[in-house]
């Protein structure tokens, strides 16, 4: 097997081999570009490294005679005393993992090859500057030294230079913190800093090897649910230098504004400086625009590059470079992250120029980046007191109380606080109180700093470099113009505007949801921008899918809301929420009922009244199907609280003030009482058990789709069985119901069509799918249920106590409640669908647990061959346009 390929070797297409870095570096050497001679370690040696704590046993030679090739391009050695060749080494996965992993500059630098790098460069200052630079980043990456050391050593020259910036120290205070930065390795490591070059990029590859397995790379990649044993790829590239002087530098550049999708010279710059200079955010940078007075030369040669790459990936590209004494040199490109606005934005963009096709672009967003368009924004006509105003890197509206440190923001968002995380910059440490929070907020910074793009990446809004603001993380507050902020004090950030404020600000629906709502329209002369790119994918994916989109909806308000948001009917209607508040009472009557015939009068009483809830629920759905399942739930849950009605009892006996009706209710809450009621008396069996409770629900939509015809509307009426295990109890039921409709019938004159199908929730259910489907003409799968009986979890005990747990351990890469588990509960599901067609070819299929909004489910679902799914509104807009990547990926795939 081959470990090491020259950048001339690869190209883009080689991710998994090469990481996205080393790919796109082979792809830019193969555009021409001027990309700086290197090599890369491909992944398949990290897995090895990681499998065996050992490098492969070829890895050594390999990269021998590839660092040879590349010393006799550069005419020089590395380390080389009067000349040193020298390189970085840096990490790069297939997918983007900003500042998760682990980067080495300078390396070949040593107390002799430091003096020749003077001299060849004729600036001393430079060459204390890149040895003071390999030190403090060798000494961190690869000897585990606490980065804080080497920070404080720095700022305490800074100060005695009385200083802000590193650039202000000459040569000789550099070369004094060299020898303070060896003596703290020394001190810290237990060993000398290396001076052999060599043994300096051997030990920086095992380090970026082992970056991959650091806690906050397996934490980001849990987020990002990017697998685990991919491993990273290893890039040693010759050196550059943008800290050379003011006629050197370097930056980031975007194609396209990453947070709003517009064109233009987007990106930052930083003179003498080198890399990570600008995303570690530690000097505040200029906008990119501004090289072009700086170096027109680099300048005009960057744009005509940026316009090259854009065109050759056909997308938004993020791209590092390096000026060096005026010489352009291409250190890095990638498809670039951006916020869920400049997605929609940037597809329908790239439609319009004739680079890609709509069926791309439907490729090019998802449904977790539409969500966070429907989220509210600030009021703009609202009294604010703005605090100050930085870089608007991540658009949102975040409200929280102000925290400093990670550590704080992880236990105040566990105990249910919201909160804003204040840093003067962030850095990959950061990361898990990045994700507790509603909202980042940095004092330096711009739009590449690691907290803008790790924010983009998630989805969080973020405000940077908001220089106004001075952060004490120590003595945790803010102060801005004499007003302080203290830890715990609201502050509300919008990432849009880059404002930000004291308190918390009122919010207003997006325009995103207003369009839904179908109160503002796209094709208006003055619509939003982002409405109208919405509406062009979400039309392209209305056309392509194959899978329905319902809601679960029980009243006639959300019904008529979620056909305004696009439902093609209801695939669940919960008869249980039809029976709270006033009506709670007439459910004691049915359970306290001793005879017949009160048990009757409970039931007549809540007959009229089920029956005006479903005319209005057919009336908002009228022409769409409306599943309506029958009552699920235990009936305990309609009495008062055990404990409550315990203590209402004993205090009324104290007092010798008996009340006859709550010793019965009592009674009934303690012989309906089970330790388990997931698995006890409800569903079907409460149907069987309790006569005349389903036939009275049956007799109700009977009625209300013949009222409905006789008004010349169009009921589509279907009746759910909830939680069957065997055909014998939906037959049961069936027949009843099947009596009573006729009843309805042969009494109204009205011919009707009331489809009877079931619930599949249980795992038994799914096993004998095929006989189950003899008496059942639909099934909807109940995945929220049948997750839990399947993994055996009650999902409201589990959740809170060991989740978390699972989660950080990796057992789950995501919860299962939240996206299907399809080698358990999805497998359950496929096998369940075909015995069920196999008996039945025209049974029609749904799903109506809450994965059925999920967007990684929902591509599950279409593979499976599911007819619809359904959802809570305010995900249908998320479950159509997820359908519609689904069909397009599948008709993509079958045409390949």
């Amino acid at each position: 097997m081959k470990f090491v390929y020259d950048f001339t070797e690869g190209n883009k297409e080689l991710k998994d081999l090469l990481g996205g870095k080393g790919a796109n570096l082979a792809e830019m050497t193969n555009l021409g570009l001027p990309v700086p001679p290197g090599f890369t370690i491909t992944t398949e040696a990290c897995k090895v490294y990681l499998d065996s704590g050992d490098e492969p046993a070829a890895l050594r030679d390999e990269v021998s005679a590839h660092l040879s090739a590349l010393e006799a391009a550069m005419g020089k050695k590395l380390g080389q005393a009067d000349d040193p060749l020298l390189v970085s080494v840096r990490s790069g996965a297939k997918f983007s993992m900003p500042g998760m992993m682990d980067t080495v500059l300078n390396i070949g630098l040593s107390d002799k090859s430091v003096q020749g790098l003077a001299k060849q460069s004729g600036d001393d200052r430079f060459a204390w500057d890149s040895y003071r630079r390999l030190i403090q980043m060798f000494g961190k990456t690869v000897l585990g030294v606490d980065g804080e050391l080497f920070e404080d050593a720095l700022d305490k020259a800074k100060q005695a230079k009385k200083v802000t910036v590193d650039t202000d120290l000459d040569a000789a205070e550099l070369k004094k913190l060299v020898t303070k930065f060896k003596k703290i390795v020394k001190s810290e490591a237990g060993r000398d800093f290396p001076q052999d070059a060599r043994e300096q990029m051997d030990l920086a590859i095992h380090a970026v090897f082992d970056s991959w397995n650091t806690d906050r790379a397996k934490l980001y990649r849990r987020q990002e649910r990017i697998p685990g044993d991919l491993g990273t790829a290893v890039n040693v590239c010759s050196m550059v230098f943008g800290n050379l002087g003011p006629d050197s530098g370097t930056g980031v550049a975007f194609t396209r504004d990453p947070a709003s999708g517009q064109q233009g010279v987007y990106g930052d710059y930083l003179q003498n400086a080198q890399g990570e200079d600008v995303v570690a955010g530690i000097r505040n940078t200029v906008p990119l625009a501004d090289l072009e007075q700086i170096d027109k030369k680099s300048y005009d040669q960057l744009m005509q590059i940026m316009e090259t790459l854009e065109t050759h990936y056909k997308d938004l590209c993020d791209i590092e470079f390096t000026i060096e004494r005026g010489q352009l040199w291409m250190l890095q490109t990638r498809v670039g992250k951006r916020t869920a606005g400049a997605a929609f934005r940037i597809a329908t963009q790239l439609v319009d120029q004739g680079l890609i096709d709509e069926a791309e672009a439907l490729q090019r967003v998802n449904g977790s980046q539409l969500a966070q368009l429907m989220f509210p924004r600030f009021d703009e006509d609202a009294k604010v007191e703005q605090l100050g105003r930085g870089i608007a890197a991540s658009p949102g509206a975040a409200v929280g109380k102000a925290v400093f440190d990670s550590y704080t923001a992880i236990k105040w968002s566990r105990s249910g606080e919201k909160v804003i995380l204040i840093r003067r910059e962030t850095n990959p440490d950061d990361l898990d109180g990045m994700i507790a929070a509603e909202g980042i907020l940095t004092s330096r910074g711009g739009k590449t700093s690691h907290a803008a793009v790790v924010a983009r990446g998630m989805g969080k809004t973020c405000v940077c470099g908001a220089e106004d603001l001075e952060v004490d993380t120590k003595r945790r507050r803010l102060t801005v113009n004499g007003h302080v902020v203290e830890e715990g004090d609201v502050v509300s950030i919008d990432g849009s505007t880059g404002k930000v404020y004291l308190g918390e600000v009122p919010v207003v629906p997006s325009p995103v949801v207003e369009y839904f709502e179908g109160r503002m329209h796209a094709g208006a002369d003055d619509a939003d921008e982002l409405v109208k790119a919405v509406h062009r994918v979400m039309a392209y994916a209305d056309r392509v899918r194959r899978l329905r989109v319902r809601a679960n909806a029980d009243n006639a308000e959300d019904a008529l809301r979620a056909r305004r948001f696009g439902a093609q009917g209801i695939g669940l209607c919960r008869t249980e929420h039809m029976f709270l508040g006033e009506r709670r009472e007439m459910v004691e009557h049915l359970i306290l009922a001793d005879t017949d015939e009160e048990r009757e009068n409970a039931l007549k009483e809540l007959l009229p009244l089920q029956k005006r809830d479903f005319i209005e629920l057919f009336e908002a759905m009228d022409g769409l199907p409306v599943t309506v399942r029958l009552l699920d739930p235990p009936l305990h849950e309609f009495l008062p609280d055990i404990t409550e009605l315990s203590v209402r009892v004993a205090l009324a006996e104290s007092r010798k003030d008996h009340n006859e009706n709550d010793l019965r209710l009592l009674q009934a809450v303690h012989r309906l009482h089970e330790q388990n009621p997931m698995l006890g008396l409800r569903g079907v069996r409460l149907g069987l058990v309790i006569p005349g409770l389903f036939t009275m629900q049956v007799r109700a939509i009977a009625e209300a789709a013949a009222e409905r015809k006789n008004a010349k509307g169009d009921p589509r009426a279907e009746i759910m069985i909830p939680l069957v295990g065997t055909v014998q109890e939906l037959e049961i039921v069936r027949e009843e119901a099947e009596q009573v409709i006729a009843d309805v019938e042969r009494t109204t004159g009205v011919a009707l069509k009331l489809a009877l199908g079931t619930m599949i929730e249980l795992p038994r259910a799914a096993l004998t799918a095929g006989q189950i489907a003899e008496a059942a003409e639909f099934f909807s799968f109940g995945t929220n249920d049948l997750t839990q009986t399947v993994w055996g979890f009650s999902r409201d005990d589990v959740e809170a106590s060991f989740f978390t747990a699972y989660l950080e351990k990796g057992i789950f890469g995501v919860s299962p409640f939240e996206t299907i588990d399809k080698d358990g509960v999805g497998k359950l599901v496929r096998d369940a669908a075909a015995a069920g067609r196999a008996t039945r070819p025209d049974l029609k299929l749904g799903v109506c647990g809450e994965h059925g909004g999920d967007p990684e489910s929902v591509h599950f679902f279409h593979e499976v061959g599911l007819d619809y799914v359904s959802c809570s509104p305010f995900r249908i807009p998320v479950a159509r346009l997820e359908a519609g990547r689904a069909a397009s990926t599948s008709a993509g795939s079958d045409h390949r």
